[in-house]
């Protein structure tokens, strides 16, 4: 039997920020990853092999993450942030734009600037791969984080209600830690999460995300945009320049029929349906990725905690990608908690006794109940057909852009707060 102050099931980019930001402060972690370590996967592997391998796709690896100002500090906090923002572009400007009137044109542009706040930006975008890359780098060089590929959690035996002793893990490979403290990161199919016994509700849309980059004529200025007409928002996120160009993420968030047409389209065609789309907003965009297309759903556990054990990411939630909240809720799951486990430490109680645990639950739950059924009304909003549904959309956004406390609130939500 192996020991260890907090075990951390998952190695996306919200598990080893948790392990980087709990190991600032001196804890003992062990991180269980099912995908292989990057050494063990040959120089010539195919993009197919690794679909095999490790359970994503190559178009994941060109998804792109927007980093708000929260989960910034947090990552500066672990001395990982520099890194990750070399890669990456900031984010300026937050603009939504309404075309959802008779004619395909904005009739509301809302610009939500970060000179509006203390810091004089929103947040930065950078490339999945780019900040897993970051995480992984910065893991290598702590000796109090230990990283164990190729495996996954397949028992969680908690404490007994006569003691306080641990939680029991056992790894798929035989391995067995006793932890004072585990954290679920290990998606929205957790493992953990079922042995644990808690339930969850799941939802759908009739809506797809299609994933992609452009490049485009006109500079996107460290804007993003939001265009919000039917079926969905179109956002573009601005990236460094590619080949000498502006350079923006796409995320187009559709009804299923109208992705299955638009995912059937060559690079060109689909470059001007979206070029009709964003109004000439961008210029002539060049599509110059691979797509993806994502099924929209939205997720919420029931409860948050069981002995020993806490829920962070998308084990504990999933909302579409909307305002950038989905990683920017689970840095905020890991700050809230981390604090809480770096005060009993120094205070030397307990890090996973149930009044932390519960404690932090009363605070974060309600939290996350409000943030996951506001993303899910806007989402709602954006995906409107019927004229005097999009006229009520029209007259919210004319409301908070031009309404000074509205205006302010927005701000703080588009800040993370």
């Amino acid at each position: 039997m192996q020991e260890t102050e907090i075990l951390i099931a998952g190695g996306g980019i919200a598990g080893l920020s948790a392990a980087v930001r709990l190991a600032a402060d001196g804890h003992q972690i062990v991180v269980v990853d099912p995908a292989p370590a990057a050494s063990d996967v040959p120089a010539d592997t195919s993009a197919e092999d690794v679909e095999v391998k490790n359970g994503t796709t190559p178009a994941q690896d060109l998804r792109t993450t927007a980093f708000l100002k929260p989960g910034i500090d947090t990552l500066t906090y672990a001395d990982v942030w520099d890194e990750m923002q070399a890669s990456g572009a900031q984010l300026r400007v937050m603009r939504i734009v309404d075309a959802g009137g008779t004619e395909r044109a904005p009739r509301e542009t809302a610009d939500f600037d970060g000179a509006e706040t203390s810091h004089g930006y929103f947040g930065w975008n950078i490339t999945n791969i780019a900040a897993k890359a970051a995480l992984l780098g910065k893991i290598a060089t702590l000796e109090n984080v230990r990283l164990i590929n190729g495996c996954k959690v397949t028992g969680y035996a908690p404490p007994t209600a006569a003691g306080p002793g641990p939680a029991i893990i056992t790894l798929s490979d035989g391995q067995k830690f006793a932890a004072s403290l585990v954290l679920a990161a290990d998606g929205r199919n957790s493992t953990l999460r079922d042995l644990a016994g808690i339930r969850f509700n799941r939802w759908s849309y009739d809506q797809d995300a299609l994933v992609f980059a452009v490049i485009h004529d006109t500079p996107h200025d460290n804007i993003s945009t939001e265009i919000h007409r039917t079926g969905g928002p179109l956002t573009l996120v601005p990236m460094p320049d590619h080949n000498g160009k502006p350079c923006s993420s796409v995320v187009w968030m559709v009804p299923h029929a109208r992705a299955r047409q638009l995912a059937a389209l060559d690079d060109d065609a689909l470059a001007r349906e979206l070029h009709r789309e964003t109004m000439d907003l961008f210029g002539k965009p060049e599509i110059v990725t691979p797509r993806a297309v994502w099924p929209m759903v939205a997720q919420l556990a029931h409860r948050l905690t069981a002995p020993r054990l806490a829920l962070i990411a998308e084990t504990a939630h999933v909302v579409p990608p909307i305002g950038a909240q989905g990683l920017n809720m689970s840095l905020h799951d890991i700050e809230t908690l981390a604090k809480q486990v770096d005060l009993a430490k120094l205070e030397g109680k307990d890090i996973g006794s149930d009044e932390l645990l519960h404690g932090w639950e009363r605070r974060q739950l309600p939290k996350t109940v409000g943030r996951v059924g506001g993303i899910d009304l806007l989402n709602r909003a954006a995906m409107a057909e019927p004229k005097f549904l999009r006229d009520l959309r029209y007259t919210g956004l004319c409301a908070i852009n031009h309404i000074g406390p509205l205006r302010r609130l927005a701000i703080k939500a588009g800040i993370g707060k």
